[in-house]
């Protein structure tokens, strides 16, 4: 999606919510299997009368499994469609889509708006229990369980050798044509009184399976399997390390996107398309 939109058209932020326990992720798949984007935008087809499909741009494509409470998405709609609609489009939608997703906001976006490139960053939660009983019945599509012991201060020194740029090779599944290198903002973990250990990740942009992974090497400083240094020596590394373990997707949950003030969203988005390298490091 561009950053400009084509005349006679509205650039219409979505702000959302899901849970992917039943889905095959964020993308509309060819294969047909149900998927996120699929759903919205069959709804907005539906409701908006227009015979058309919307494509939808999303802020974060989440994996299979994985939850987003403040995921946000935009999509280009004729203007008469959005004068049409815009009053009642959200109680429309709500009553076309399946109870798994959930649209809490349809507003005109602001000039230079990119769901993806203008966002500056992304934060997740990935909860986990290690309590002997297992996970409160209710929580069991959010919560992972652990069955060893945690300790959450073991993680937490592990975590702050990870905070800041770096090549993620090692913690990402490899794509081609794209950089593994990240702002790693925040990676803390938080023991609540339930039980549940919360870890917030933060990041300007995230490779694939870059967050699971990273709770898969922390869990295993957790529970004692390896010592606090060796997150960072795996990153250090640079390449993918088989015997970092990618924690299951039930467990994370997209919790907010952040972006700047309205003037800086042409600039950001300009940035973000660009191909980083580490201070230092050859181009091509």
């Amino acid at each position: 999606m561009s950053d400009e939109v084509e005349p006679g058209f509205v650039r219409v932020r979505f702000d959302l919510g899901y849970d992917g326990t039943g889905f095959s992720g964020w993308a509309r798949q060819p294969s047909g299997l149900r998927t996120v984007q699929g759903e919205i935008e069959d709804a907005l087809k539906t409701v908006t009368r227009s015979g058309v499909m919307f494509p939808l741009t999303v802020a974060g494509r989440t994996d299979a499994g994985v939850h987003a409470r403040g995921q946000v998405a935009t999509a280009d709609l004729p203007e008469a469609v959005w004068a049409e609609h815009r009053e009642k489009l959200l109680k429309r939608l709500a009553g076309r889509l399946p109870r798994d997703v959930r649209i809490w906001s349809a507003a005109e976006a602001p000039s230079g708006f990119n769901a993806r490139f203008a966002a500056v960053w992304r934060r997740y939660a990935y909860r986990v229990t290690d309590r002997p009983g297992g996970v409160d019945p209710l929580l069991r599509g959010h919560v992972l369980w652990h069955d060893w012991p945690l300790d959450v201060d073991a993680m937490n020194a592990a975590a702050a050798g990870l905070v800041g740029e770096h090549d993620f090779a090692a913690y990402c599944k490899k794509r081609e044509g794209a950089t593994t290198i990240r702002t790693l903002q925040e990676l803390s973990l938080v023991r609540g009184d339930d039980g549940i250990v919360t870890a917030t990740v933060r990041a300007d942009a995230f490779c694939h399976n870059m967050v699971r992974s990273l709770i898969g090497a922390l869990l295993f400083v957790g529970d004692g399997h390896r010592p606090v240094e060796w997150p960072a020596k795996v990153l250090a590394a640079g390449v993918r390390d088989s015997s970092v373990h990618v924690a299951k997707a039930h467990g994370l949950t997209l919790e907010e996107v952040g972006y700047p003030a309205d003037e800086l969203l042409a600039a950001r988005s300009k940035e973000a398309r660009n191909v980083r390298t580490l201070p230092g490091a050859g181009c091509c």
